[in-house]
């Protein structure tokens, strides 16, 4: 198989044999202009040789061998389709099909492959040769369906299903996000409120409920003014209603810690494990350090009790606090950086900000005794919960908090690989339909990562360039198929039973 360059740029491809150092032309069988008009030519010529050779490896599709060809082959359609059966077979496993529409299944799988706006994911269809790819027209009347017939609830019920077909779901991770809208003007959603990137756009936020290996569960979307705490019991009040699940411990990080906010869960049957802030190890450390001493190792948990709220209102909690050597290592960086913008301020070199440890007074400075009473405590992290100890150790609670690092995860993907900020999204129904769509697109992202241990853009990135590519040679039509290699072939192999090639 020969490529040679053309005087007009192409790349022209033929087959040839050489006999004694003679090179002869077998057959020219047309100049590509693009790489995937190249790789066509190349996978032709590959079964044209065998075919001269006798047998025929190359998939035809059953249209068998066809006689040489006279006129240079077309390409007549081209379609990522491997790629895309991989996405419709995840979809239908995870049993959004139960949702019956075919658009709507088509912009979650568009979505997965590349995010982009509503309008420009026509382009991404025709791109990857999508069989009766829907009008932009179909795709708003879809959207708004979506929101009238309440399609969320729907998936959140087949994912609830998935998610518990190896038994009933006991601990469940809670976070919020937010995502920002560069709008000028508020409305009933879109409001300016805490940014943790210190943003002044109207925003919203979205609560996220995953199981333990952060496979997605419910979503919802909050005014962007709203507190945080005020968030969790409304999302998982709707999940129990949901799926009658009647003993759950949620898990969620100290942005959810308040007297208040923990009395109402409790309240409401539900157990929880809610990160604590480290500034409390003084007091709940305190008559331990006093009769024990400081001196722990790694890994070694210490439980002590700490009443939490006023009144009537105070209630008596167990906290867990452990020791992590390498959060130690961690922290302690943290704290020489914090010292060292104290010292700054103090020396008039940086402007007074909320710092930690600096005091003002007559003037700034740097409050060493905070300073040395923080090193004694670096290390540590706290754990609040209502679980007896006959429930849960130690060192389950322990455990059962470090797996909020999957809900992080599930965000990251969610703003990365899937965008999910609406930045076209202008009213509540349309943001609510949008997330509908990033919530299918993450279930989907979650189950591959979880059954291949590959990152949806990576499967993406090796799956999408393998096209089944129609040619028509001499009046003759045949598909050429690329075979997965590598990478690919791994992703395949990892996803059997139930998807072809």
């Amino acid at each position: 198989m020969r490529k040679v360059r053309t005087a007009s740029g192409a790349t022209a491809a033929q087959i040839a044999s050489k006999t004694r150092g003679v090179r002869t032309i077998v057959e020219h069988l047309g100049s590509a202009h693009d790489d995937e008009q190249l790789a066509v030519l190349v996978a032709i010529a590959r079964e044209r040789i065998a075919e001269l050779a006798g047998h025929v490896p190359f998939d035809l599709d059953g249209l068998g061998a066809t006689p040489p060809a006279t006129t240079a082959p077309t390409v007549t359609g081209s379609r990522s389709r491997l790629l895309w059966d991989v996405l419709e077979d995840a979809y239908a496993r995870l049993g959004f099909d139960a949702v019956g529409n075919d658009t709507f299944k088509k912009l979650v799988l568009a979505r997965v492959v590349e995010p982009t706006s509503k309008a420009d994911t026509l382009r991404v269809w025709d791109e990857l040769g999508v069989p009766g790819a829907p009008s932009l027209s179909t795709v708003w009347r879809t959207l708004a369906r979506s929101v009238e017939q309440d399609w969320r609830s729907k998936i959140a019920a087949a994912a609830y299903a998935h998610a518990t077909r190896s038994g009933p779901l006991t601990v469940v991770l809670y976070d919020v996000t937010t995502l920002y809208f560069e709008a000028e003007r508020e409305d009933k959603l879109r409001k300016v409120g805490m940014s943790k990137e210190r943003r002044v756009d109207p925003q919203i936020l979205v609560g996220l409920l995953v199981d333990q290996g952060g496979f997605p569960l419910e979503v919802h979307e909050f005014a962007g003014n709203r507190g945080e705490t005020l968030t969790l019991l409304p999302v998982l009040d709707q999940f129990r209603e949901r799926h009658s699940a009647t003993e759950v411990v949620v898990v969620a990080d100290a942005g959810m810690l308040s007297a208040a906010n923990l009395n109402r869960l409790e309240d409401a049957g539900f157990g929880f494990i809610v990160g604590s802030r480290t500034s409390s190890a003084p007091y709940d450390l305190a008559e331990h350090y006093a009769t024990v001493g400081n001196i722990v190792t790694d890994g070694e948990t210490v439980e002590t009790t700490r009443t939490m709220g006023a009144g009537v209102n105070a209630r008596e909690r167990q906290v867990v606090w452990q020791y992590s050597h390498k959060r130690k290592i961690r922290d302690n960086i943290t704290l020489n950086k914090q010292i060292e913008r104290a010292e700054q301020i103090a020396a008039g070199t940086r402007p007074a900000k909320k710092d930690r440890f600096v005091t003002l007074g007559t003037g700034p400075g740097v409050n060493w005794a905070r300073v040395e009473k923080a090193r004694e405590y670096i290390g540590l992290k706290g754990y609040v919960t209502n679980l007896s100890t006959a429930t849960a150790s130690a060192a389950e609670i322990v455990a059962a908090y470090h797996d909020l690092f999957q809900v992080e995860a599930t965000f990251r993907m969610a703003k990365t690989d899937l965008r999910a900020r609406p930045m076209f999204a202008s009213t509540a129904d349309s943001i609510h339909a949008h997330l509908t769509v990033v919530f299918c697109a993450l279930a989907i992202s979650r189950h591959l990562y979880k059954t291949t241990g590959v990152t949806v853009r990576r499967i993406v990135r090796a799956l999408r360039p393998l096209r089944d590519v129609t040619i028509t040679i001499d009046g003759h039509e045949l598909t050429a198929t690329t075979p997965p290699t590598g990478e690919a072939a791994d992703i395949i192999a990892a996803l059997r039973p139930g998807v072809g090639h």
